[in-house]
């Protein structure tokens, strides 16, 4: 088709058509491809995140092989590709770690593997300090959902602790002084 001014007029749709959709992880497997597929993206806003996820789709991401240096505590310590504030800098001023913008922050990042094994193991060590009955009262409720998030820095020990300040024992939901009547 030229390009000449009058003569822009397409004639039908185009010549091929890709019958599948691209995957990146096709014809590369190696540990660099399922590395990249397999990371998660927090701390970014919506638009950024779009950005990483699009770049991780069709295999334009290229992951830093050097910490680069943060732009507010000037630190070398940003370790993922296209971001310019740290982990740590990013949560304590809630801004974007790739555009430095204040606003949504649509995840915020958690627990690196290594932490959350570390908090597991404290976890297991501290219920196998417990008494059976509170042991089970304590995974029983877990499975229930009464302890959420914002008690994570309590110890089990403090919450039944609390639970025998209160004097309420729960049984499915209720008070046990109910189910008796």
């Amino acid at each position: 088709m030229s390009t000449q001014k009058g003569n822009t007029k397409k004639s039908g749709g185009p010549k091929y058509k890709n019958s599948s959709a691209f995957r990146n992880d096709v014809h590369d497997t190696s540990w660099k491809t399922k590395q990249i597929n397999s990371m998660e993206i927090t701390g970014l806003c919506s638009r950024c995140s779009d950005v990483i996820a699009w770049k991780i789709k069709y295999k334009k991401y290229k992951p830093l092989t050097q910490p680069k240096k943060c732009t507010k505590c000037q630190q070398k310590t940003v370790k993922h590709a296209y971001h310019i504030i740290c982990i740590k800098c990013s949560t304590e001023a809630k801004v974007c770690s790739k555009c430095g913008e204040s606003g949504d922050v649509v995840k915020s990042p958690g627990l690196s593997p290594s932490e959350q094994a570390s908090m597991d193991s404290q976890l297991q060590e501290e219920l196998k300090m417990l008494p059976e009955r509170k042991r089970r009262a304590f995974l029983r409720n877990q499975e229930l959902g009464l302890y959420e998030e914002k008690d994570k820095d309590k110890t089990v020990e403090d919450d039944i602790v609390d639970e025998d300040v209160e004097g309420e024992e729960v049984y499915d939901g209720e008070k046990k002084d109910d189910h008796i009547s």
